[in-house]
């Protein structure tokens, strides 16, 4: 099973998006954008708590090369 770490070399902020496109295998731009629209479209404090939340709780990866 994969495990979400935070990206320590693909992050803009915390490195959350970042990881969570590695554990996917796709661009972190995409999880970036869609978080940026969901984010309006929900309203603006729930998602950044939940991004908040994923910044304390998942682990920081380690840094490759």
């Amino acid at each position: 099973m994969k495990r979400v770490y935070r990206s320590k070399t693909d992050q803009k902020l915390a490195g959350v998006c970042g990881g969570l496109g590695e554990m996917f295998n796709i661009d972190s731009t995409l999880i970036r954008l869609a978080l940026v629209f969901a984010t309006i479209l929900t309203g603006f404090f729930p998602l950044v708590i939940t991004y908040i939340v994923g910044w304390v709780i998942i682990p920081e990866g380690e840094k490759e090369g």
